[in-house]
């Protein structure tokens, strides 16, 4: 399997986190890749197990994206790595380039969560002018829940994520994403919840236009599964931001910090909502840039987090 460091523009991407000795089944990690090699115009299913990298598309027709994987797992009440795991011997071995990974997995909805870490709520009362709203949320048990984007206005891995024309204070926003299928947690995944501040600090009722708009998330590399996160609330993320080669922020956390589960989001999320079939939650970011930093077109954002791998997207105004 090839994980190479790759380009985007003039910049060199740090690949931190290699998945060559990875030497169990217990756990696998689902990458999508354009160009299918045995259907013209579709895109392969790719899991990486055991150290190497398997088509799994090559194995079935019927494996040609995650939620079919998720669909036909659930069809036989076994989890998705159970089906990848009898596929694999049918697959063709492939060589995996992480510069040409998409959106691993197209969710009919985006859901977020907000003020989960003790510095998101105080981001989020510095930024407005009715800072109590944000303190209630973050003592309250019912978690701040949102519909952050639908699948046109969700990119994938090395795609441009977008900054409103109209605002004067945007940020990205790193997060660990759960991803629900049938309600259920089949996996986690990297999510950037990229956010207007300068828009929601007018006034809260604001959230959706500060929130949801062209370009406004941005999931991947891959979906790793439970066995692969042994605990989703001890994981290192780290946030990178560069501007003309040169480091402007960076930061490392750890969702340990987190005030809540991703377990009671989940629950939340799902009661009295009806979800569609597949559905990514974003848990709440952690890392924050100070007050004096925006981002700008043509910055490069990295958000690493431990075990699942590295999210790259350069930023574009629309």
């Amino acid at each position: 399997m090839r994980l190479r460091i790759g380009a985007i523009g003039s910049r060199r991407v740090r690949q931190r986190y290699s998945f060559n000795g990875v030497r169990s089944f217990s756990g696998m990690r689902y990458y999508r890749l354009p160009g299918g090699k045995h259907s013209v115009g579709s895109d392969s299913l790719v899991v990486v197990a055991d150290g190497d990298a398997y088509d799994l598309s090559a194995a079935s027709d019927d494996l040609g994206s995650f939620s079919q994987l998720a669909r036909a797992a659930n069809a036989c009440d076994k989890s998705v790595d159970a089906i990848a795991r009898d596929r694999i011997p049918d697959a063709d071995r492939v060589d995996l380039d992480l510069d040409d990974v998409l959106l691993p997995v197209t969710p009919d909805e985006v859901w977020a969560a907000g003020v989960t870490y003790q510095i998101s709520e105080q981001a989020r009362e510095a930024e407005s002018g009715k800072p109590e709203v944000y303190i209630d949320v973050y003592d309250s048990e019912r978690p701040e829940l949102f519909l952050k984007a639908t699948p046109s206005r969700t990119v994938g891995p090395n795609d441009a994520v977008g900054i409103r024309g109209d605002s004067t204070w945007d940020v990205p926003e790193p997060e660990l994403g759960v991803v629900l299928h049938h309600e259920e947690v089949v996996g986690y995944t990297i999510g950037n919840d990229v956010s207007s501040r300068s828009i929601e600090g007018e006034n809260p009722l604001y959230l959706p236009q500060a929130k949801v708009y062209d370009r406004c998330c941005a999931v991947g590399p891959c979906v790793a599964t439970p066995g692969v996160i042994d605990d989703p609330h001890d994981l290192e993320m780290t946030l990178t931001i560069e501007r003309d080669d040169e480091i402007v922020f960076e930061d490392s956390t750890s969702t340990s910090e987190m005030a809540t589960t991703c377990e009671k989001l989940v629950s939340y999320l799902r009661r009295h909502n009806d979800l569609p079939e597949t559905v990514i939650l974003l848990t709440g970011t952690a890392l924050v840039p100070p007050e004096s930093f925006t981002l700008a077109e043509g910055d490069q954002i990295a958000i690493d987090i431990e075990a699942i791998g590295q999210l790259v997207n350069d930023t574009v105004t629309v």
